[in-house]
């Protein structure tokens, strides 16, 4: 095997399954998590200044750099444990503390980051949630009475997960200070490999739920022009079959319809491909916490139906009739164009037939022609004619006009025969 050589992607792909691992969190504990977005064409940033942001933070801390071109990072800062990712569309930051506060989820948890260099932080925070890792109360009761002190009970979202190794619970608020707060119950003996797994989803949970509802404003504009190119599409469809308007004018309109919409379809094809993918990953996520009903609580999962899939029925919907629409736009102009196409056949018959009519008319005058040609040749001939038998006719002692009368049936028929067979011949 010495001489068999590797792909020279071999060991890069490999390294990808693993490139991402989940955290260790000893409990208690507190996670901190941060998602920064550039608010337009961030598939396209400049992914340097994102690294620069990194080695910014690490060198506040004098911890060790990434390597060139990394995507993660997990290292130390101070006596806190950081892990960087960077996605096509944002960078994440997770700093996971050892112990809880007193107060819980004190806004002073989140100073890991500090403010001035929040401030120059190359995009927008799109993410900031405090995350509170304590033991698992013996009694359910006792729990769920903290859960009711820390959030809002009529968004309160808790489950057992994991086959019970864990109560997860959270109303999906932002608190005034501007963080989203998760907390998590631990059975005692649960490892921290697993703890990290759970912190992870949470983060991933409310992460992708907020990338894949980014494209709810932008439905709303979507929608709001396809209200107004709805009924001019229509209108144009209804009247195909009408004479009132031109197929030109209406092939006019409905090219500039078509083009909207085809512009449309390009802005907004990037947007409901990924929305669709993180509402993959949102659903995914709940789904392999493997949720048990705590108390009568409503679950993460009951929660994001009520709440959170009308927002992605709603942009699978104008997506879906953006698409209906270029459709029927499409046909329309296949109508328009077999219009047209018949309009154009009936002016060439027309036209063949004025043809035809005018080739007659032709043929007709050609012949009056050569009928007048036939007399205007004779009297030529005849002239000429005249000249050569003049010394005939006195040696013979006819008059001149008798032979001019005996010369001109002649050459009459010896005229029309000729043009006769030029015509023949041509023919």
């Amino acid at each position: 095997m010495t001489s068999f050589s590797d792909h020279p992607q071999r060991y890069s792909i490999v390294n990808e399954l693993h490139a991402r691992p989940f955290p260790a969190i000893e409990v208690p504990g507190t996670a901190v998590y941060l998602a920064i977005k550039e608010p337009d064409d961030a598939a396209n940033r400049d992914r340097s200044r994102d690294r620069r942001h990194l080695l910014d933070l690490l060198d506040r801390n004098g911890s060790a750099h990434p390597q060139p071109e990394a995507t993660h990072f997990f290292g130390e800062i101070g006596r806190n444990q950081l892990k960087w990712e960077s996605h096509t569309e944002f960078v994440t930051y997770s700093v996971f503390s050892k112990g809880v506060g007193t107060r819980p989820f004190d806004p002073a948890e989140a100073a890991v980051f500090p403010e001035d260099w929040l401030s120059q932080a190359p995009g927008k925070r799109l993410c900031s949630v405090l995350i509170r890792i304590e033991y698992m109360p013996e009694d359910e009761a006792t729990a769920l009475a903290q859960l009711e002190d820390w959030f809002v009970g009529e968004s309160l979202a808790v489950s057992k997960v994991v086959d019970g190794a864990a109560i997860v619970a959270g109303d999906f608020r932002i608190d005034a200070a501007g963080h989203m707060r998760f907390a998590v119950f631990v059975r005692a003996g649960t490892s921290p490999r697993r703890i990290g797994r759970i912190v992870q989803r949470l983060c991933e949970v409310e992460t992708y739920r907020a990338m894949s509802m980014l494209a709810l404003p932008r439905v709303r504009h979507l929608n709001s022009r396809l209200n107004t190119l709805d009924p001019r599409l229509s209108d144009l469809v209804s009247a195909l079959d009408g004479t009132e308007r031109s197929a030109e004018a209406m092939l006019h309109d409905l090219l500039a319809i078509s083009a909207e919409l085809e512009s449309l379809s390009v802005k907004y094809t990037f947007r409901f491909g990924a929305t669709a993918a993180y509402e993959a990953i949102v659903n995914q996520r709940i789904e392999v916490m493997r949720e048990i009903r705590l108390g009568g609580r409503q679950t993460f999962a009951e929660f994001m139906m009520r709440r959170y899939d009308p927002a992605m029925r709603t942009v699978k919907s104008a997506e879906s009739r953006l698409r209906s629409m270029a459709e029927r736009a499409a046909r329309a102009a296949e109508l328009l164009s077999t219009r047209v196409e018949v309009d154009r056949s009936a002016q060439n018959q027309k036209l063949l037939e004025s043809m035809d009519r005018r080739a007659d008319v032709q043929l007709r005058l050609q012949r009056t022609v050569e009928g007048l040609s036939t007399v205007a040749i004779s009297y030529y001939a005849i002239n000429l004619a005249s000249y050569v038998i003049y010394p005939l006719t006195e040696a013979a002692g006819v008059s001149k006009g008798m032979g001019l009368a005996v010369l001109t049936p002649v050459v009459l028929l010896g005229v029309w025969l000729m043009v006769r067979r030029i015509r023949h011949h041509l023919d």
